[in-house]
């Protein structure tokens, strides 16, 4: 099959990330909309994994990976009752729960194997390199989750950590300091940190949800589900065309913001929006730094590349708060 993510012309030469393989065969591919991150009774949420898995198969969700802490839950089981052919799936996952120097050093295990255990180690990115090549070498993808919370990681471990696959720049929980704080940067801006230096990481919005019981659905203070997620572009429903389609970053984070389309090509980036009638939306194109290198209202949102840029991403905001992201386009000369 062609492959898109490399296309070279006299000037430039651009890594598509997210462009895919051959596009006859991509406009034939569907976005599924899922979550890398949430939790049952079987470490510190309040729901049976039958409970949540149906909860987000009846809010729209396609795909879910139940990421308790130091536990493995077998998604057979309940993939055979709640499971349904290009409707919803269990894809197994872990969040291994790493500490150093007093603060929380957290990896989730995507498409898991078996328990991975945190290890103990003197430094914070010790235990976070050390978790990440655990997670790897079992062949499962590794994402960094919340890097602000308990302020445990920088941008420059971000930037220097190797074989993680995913960071989130959105985490739902209340209590994770997306937006940083007190001269620490936002989340986001650690991956521009990571992006800036040339890491290829990929950018993951999700709940991280705990509490699903109705009192606890709309209280701002709980860690309630639906509230960031990804839409995945691949050619089915399936646990390997979903991790495929992560590992090469062929998906976008959001809280609310759908897309139709994303798509480079040696002249530009492309962001088709899927526009409701009462809302407004503003694209901004970002590179290296965290820099805005041009803002649109239109839709789609297009970018020509002037050559000199090391990356370009494109975040959607909506007028009601709601954001949607894209991964990074390397360009270079």
């Amino acid at each position: 099959m062609k492959r898109q993510l490399a296309i070279v012309s006299a000037l430039l030469v651009c890594d598509f990330i997210f462009v895919t393989s051959d596009l006859n065969a991509q406009a034939s591919w569907h976005w599924y909309r899922g979550n890398t991150h949430t939790h049952t009774l079987n470490s510190d949420g309040e729901n049976t994994p039958i409970d949540v898995a149906a909860w987000y198969r009846e809010h729209g969700y396609q795909f879910l990976v139940i990421t308790d802490h130091e536990y493995l839950t077998d998604p057979a089981p309940l993939n055979a009752i709640l499971g349904r052919d290009e409707q919803f799936l269990l894809i197994p996952g872990q969040e291994v729960t790493g500490r150093s120097q007093g603060k929380p050093v957290h990896v989730n295990q995507i498409g898991a194997k078996k328990v991975v255990m945190p290890v103990s180690l003197p430094t914070i990115f010790e235990v976070l390199q050390r978790d990440v090549n655990l997670v790897h070498e079992t062949g499962a993808i590794a994402q960094i989750n919340h890097p602000n919370f308990g302020w445990a990681l920088s941008g420059e471990d971000l930037a220097r950590v190797e074989n993680a696959t995913l960071v989130e720049i959105w985490n739902g929980h209340p209590q994770v300091n997306n937006a940083g704080g007190g001269g620490t940067p936002s989340a986001e801006a650690m991956w521009d940190v990571a992006l800036t230096a040339g890491k290829r990481l990929f950018a993951i919005a999700d709940d991280d949800a705990h509490h699903f019981k109705p009192e606890h659905l709309a209280d701002p203070a709980s860690a309630a589900p639906n509230r960031g997620w990804i839409y995945v572009r691949a050619p089915k429903l399936t646990e390997a065309d979903i991790l495929a389609a992560i590992r090469r970053g062929d998906f976008y984070a959001s809280t609310g913001v759908e897309l139709t389309d994303i798509a480079a090509t040696p002249a530009g980036l492309t962001v088709s929006i899927k526009a409701t009638t009462f809302s407004r939306y503003r694209t901004e194109f970002i590179g290296a730094g965290g820099k805005v290198l041009a803002e649109s209202t239109a839709n789609p949102a297009v970018y020509q590349f002037k050559g000199d840029e090391k990356y370009v991403r494109a975040k959607v905001f909506e007028s009601n708060a709601k954001m949607a992201w894209t991964q990074p386009v390397f360009v270079s000369r």
